[in-house]
């Protein structure tokens, strides 16, 4: 299916996935809740995973997905939705979407398909035996934002303001802020947050980067700036302000330099978690796995938009360069 008709499908922020047909006889038929912010390719993977294991729209599962779009605060709602429905078993992207589902249910399993920190947000209180009814995949993207802080200066000698496109009310923006302040202390790089809440926020957070103008920019990696993505990547970019982004998916709009993990692959793991699950597996007893692939990826269609040289060395480092 192309992605366009998958996104045509998906699109509503309550929905069925496509609709059951009579289920072969005497075979039981599981529904599975998808609780993300949009139907962005890593639930596409994730979703034809399952085929792999065996199942089939219609014959042994059913998937039922509510989509925030971007609205962090509709997550207690949808997530208790599909507690009450039952389902059974949630997958989730993101960690507001993983601490309604905690919220909501202590006896349905839930798997994260993906999430930054669980542990510092108490999700969970141990990778290795996740207490309780939920385990996952975590894309470590808290640690990297150093890491991208450091692509920066080496794309820009000369860095030493950065502004950070964020969202306060995502708790793991606190856990990824520690992991970010020894790094620019060392660097000699001042961070400047610039908080946008709810999607109303973007427009004036952009303009005040325009205005500002900090050296460089780094994008949080948060779900609600994800669902915006298009807005952003295009206002830095006719700001001709530097930027890293967290995910893949800011690579579609344009984004200057994508440092994150393979969110795709973290999510055709889950498929396999919940396959283990649905054949008696206990969520405890399934670790918490950390991703393992990430990805450089680098715009030179966009430096040269906005007027910048990549430096050799880096391009060399890159696992993907779009021209």
């Amino acid at each position: 299916m192309r992605r366009r008709a998958f996104i045509s499908l998906l699109g509503s922020a309550a929905i069925a996935w496509p609709l059951m047909v009579r289920a072969q006889q005497g075979e039981r038929v599981r529904t599975i809740g998808i609780l993300a912010s949009q139907p962005l390719p890593p639930i596409h993977r994730f979703a034809r995973k399952l085929r792999d294991y065996g199942y089939a729209e219609g014959q042994n599962i059913r998937l039922v997905s509510r989509f925030a779009e971007g609205r962090d605060e509709r997550y207690p709602v949808m997530a208790a939705e599909l507690a009450a429905l039952p389902v059974d078993l949630i997958v989730t992207w993101g960690t507001p979407a993983a601490l309604a589902a905690k919220q909501a249910t202590s006896t349905i399993p839930v798997v994260m398909g993906a999430i930054g920190d669980p542990v510092s947000v108490g999700i969970v209180s141990n990778l290795a035996r996740p207490d309780g009814n939920i385990t996952g995949f975590a894309a470590q993207n808290v640690d990297l934002d150093g890491k991208r802080l450091e692509l920066l200066k080496d794309l820009l000698p000369h860095l030493s303001r950065v502004g950070m496109l964020a969202n306060s009310a995502n708790p793991i923006l606190d856990v990824s802020l520690q992991k970010l302040r020894p790094a620019a202390e060392q660097l000699g790089v001042a961070v400047d947050v610039v908080d946008i809440q709810s999607g109303a926020g973007i427009e004036g957070a952009l303009l005040q980067l325009e205005r500002t103008r900090p050296d460089g920019v780094l994008v949080a990696p948060d779900l609600l700036l994800l669902a915006r993505r298009g807005e952003i990547a295009a206002a830095l970019g006719k700001s001709k302000l530097p930027a890293v982004y967290p995910f893949r998916e800011y690579t579609d709009v344009g984004g200057l330099i994508i440092h994150g993990a393979n969110l795709s692959i973290l999510f055709e793991r889950a498929a396999g978690y919940v396959d283990r699950i649905l054949k008696g597996a206990k969520p405890a007893d399934l670790p918490v796995q950390l991703a393992t692939e990430f990805e450089l990826i680098i715009n030179l269609k966009t430096a040269s938009m906005i007027g910048l040289t990549i430096p050799p060395t880096l391009i060399a480092r890159a696992d993907e360069v779009i021209e």
